[in-house]
């Protein structure tokens, strides 16, 4: 086991104001005490969190969708991911509830691969990724609207999927994230797969 260990870390805030508040996320501007005495600004974004899948069938494709992101001005090859926005909803049922909506998958067997704070500098958004196979097609009643309505599904080999990470090809986080994540851990034999319920320091 690694002796390099990231770990929760309280500094004072000696004030706090939001900034502003909106549908997802707020500006939050802290007065912080780091020990010597002396406050320093830290402005932040506060975000809820989110879940991504990546959803693996028998053959080792995984299934990637494509999706307009208007922040980055940028049509994106992602994984299934979504907001653990829902009041009371623990991260698994989340990451199963985004798989059905996004893609209408199921799966049977899941993992952890990999957890992330996506921008720590700025924003307390944190990101779990997991590895989902046994993969069936579901029914549901969600209707994909605005961006999500255009969404198209393709599966992958996960071969070809590491090689456009590498080529610049692929750049969202979470889809980064998770294929080079698999990419190693298939390399050492699915060892360093994590329960679904892994702790996450988030």
């Amino acid at each position: 086991m690694s002796a390099i260990k990231d770990y929760r870390d309280e500094r004072r805030v000696v004030s706090r104001e939001e900034v502003w508040r909106g549908r997802i996320v707020g500006i939050i501007s802290d007065q912080v005490d780091l020990g010597n005495g002396t406050p320093i600004l830290r402005e932040w974004v506060d975000h809820p969190g989110a879940v991504g899948i990546l959803a693996m069938d028998d053959d080792e494709c995984v299934a990637l969708i494509r999706q307009y992101r208007h922040a980055a001005r940028a049509t994106l090859w992602e994984i299934p991911a979504g907001l653990l926005d829902v009041d009371g909803e623990d991260h698994l049922t989340g990451a199963k509830r985004e798989l059905a909506e996004e893609t209408d998958l199921a799966a049977e067997e899941w993992h952890v691969l990999a957890d992330i704070f996506c921008t720590p500098g700025g924003s307390n958004e944190s990101l779990r990724v997991y590895l989902a196979r046994g993969i069936s097609y579901v029914e549901h009643s969600y209707v994909r609207e605005d961006e999500e309505a255009e969404m198209e599904l393709r599966w992958v080999p996960l071969d070809d999927a590491i090689a456009g990470v590498l080529a610049g090809d692929i750049h969202s986080p979470s889809a980064t994230l998770g294929i080079l994540s698999a990419a190693a851990s298939r390399a050492g034999g699915w060892a360093s797969l994590r329960p679904p319920d892994a702790p996450w320091l988030r």
